[in-house]
């Protein structure tokens, strides 16, 4: 039966919207240039909040909300307290665009932003350029822990052993399988996290075909930053480049892929999974969304649709919360992203926009479960437990391009490891 819940799909709406361009973190031009990352705490920004008896504003530099889940947290914030009021200056949905705006405003020096929505693979590039303030001191002294936190979400904001995030909403990467064709023994297995990609190709291998099924495993492999995602996941990180290159060309070569798999992105991934061609899938959760939402051309139920953490974890994506050094009131900045990123910030983004919190405690609670069918999922549930961070640089697109570059020149011909693997590591920022 399909699932119905308003709050449900007025989030998944937007986030299908604002998640499926940005999880990937689409390439942006421009990078800002790597400059003074600061020094942990105030750095004697001189913001006056402690002394001033007025209501003192805020800007929020977020990008536009389709549901009313950001106004509404807005709202709360400035409620819970009078020192500080919030607003909002709604940006473009369009993450590149996006991106270049809070760059050329943050380049000029410019405070007219002092907290910023940031898309996961800007973090490092913004706090490399020396533009977000490091928040380990105030974290400290507000005894925040950075493991109530989403663990992807955390390590993208962090940069050479500072933190310069807190999660905003998170998304991640996930494995989805025909629950109608998969032995309960099997989906156990998935659920849990409980197998690698070898079994998983023998998996692929063992139910292709059934239920007219004509692939076993499809992924993004094209040339593009689908691939540098992939290729995180596939090596644990970039823990094991050589094993995850040979056994993603494994999988691109096997009799049960599609002979143009290196030209699959996001799109192509969803259609032939949620038209019936595909046993498994690894996809966002968007694609969830668009299963239960019977959007046309889907002809997989619901029903038969499960849901699994990947082998090695799952890519993050979504977006976090920044910021700005040149903002003169850092104090109450970092107020609201506490609130924000916070159980009861995050539970409003969750149960008012049908975000995925990256406040972990949440992932447990009734409410937020009602407004976000997923979570009523054991694997996406153990997803989130498990997820990881693409490299943070300040240099993220250059990082990305040669990544993309390098496996994809693998695995069009299984031909080069050994160069594949050593261009991935000279782009790889160091530790």
């Amino acid at each position: 039966m399909r699932i119905r819940n308003k709050k449900t799909w007025l989030g998944l709406l937007s986030l299908i919207l604002i998640l499926a361009l940005a999880a990937c973190g689409g390439n942006n031009n421009g990078n800002a240039e790597e400059g003074n990352s600061g020094d942990t705490g105030n750095n004697g920004n001189n913001n006056g909040d402690a002394e001033s008896s007025e209501q003192v504003t805020l800007k929020f530099g977020a990008q536009n909300d389709n549901t009313p889940a950001t106004k509404n947290l807005i709202e709360a914030f400035n409620e819970s307290q009078d020192k500080y009021t919030v607003e909002w200056d709604p940006l473009t949905n369009d993450s590149a665009q996006m991106h270049d705006q809070l760059l050329n405003s943050l380049t000029s020096g410019s405070s007219e932003y002092d907290v910023l929505s940031l898309d996961v693979v800007w973090a490092g590039e913004f706090a490399g350029a020396g533009f977000l303030e490091p928040i380990d001191v105030f974290m400290k002294d507000a005894d925040v822990n950075k493991d109530e936190f989403n663990a992807g979400s955390m390590d993208s904001g962090n940069y050479k052993g500072k933190q310069y995030t807190l999660p905003f909403f998170p998304d991640v990467g996930l494995m989805y399988y025909r629950s109608d064709i998969v032995s309960d023994e099997d989906a156990e297995k998935l659920e849990n996290g409980d197998y690698t990609y070898e079994e998983l190709y023998d998996m692929a291998e063992s139910y292709v075909g059934e239920a007219d099924t004509k692939f076993g495993f499809l992924y993004q492999s094209k040339q593009y930053e689908g691939l540098t995602v992939n290729v995180n996941e596939f090596s644990d990180a970039f823990s094991d480049i050589d094993g995850g290159l040979e056994t993603m060309y494994k999988f691109t070569t096997a009799d049960f892929s599609p002979q143009d798999l290196l030209n699959y992105t996001e799109g192509e991934t969803h259609t032939n999974f949620e038209q019936g061609n595909a046993v498994f899938a690894r996809n966002w959760p968007y694609q969830f969304g668009r299963i239960n939402g019977e959007e046309d051309g889907v002809t997989v139920s619901v029903d038969d649709v499960g849901i699994a953490p990947l082998p090695n974890g799952g890519s993050v994506g979504g977006w976090l919360l920044g910021i700005n050094k040149n903002s003169e009131h850092v104090d109450g900045a970092w107020e609201f992203i506490k609130f924000a990123a916070g159980e009861e910030g995050q539970k409003i983004m969750a149960t008012e926009g049908g975000y995925i919190p990256g406040y972990n405690a949440l992932l447990d609670d009734e409410d937020v479960k009602d407004a976000n069918v997923m979570l009523s999922y054991p694997g996406f549930k153990n997803a989130l437990d498990n997820t990881i961070a693409r490299p943070v640089s300040p240099d993220y697109n250059k990082v990305s391009d040669q990544i993309m570059i390098n496996a994809h020149k693998y695995l069009s011909s299984g031909e080069g490891l050994e160069d594949a693997v050593s261009g991935i590591k000279e782009a790889l920022p160091e530790e």
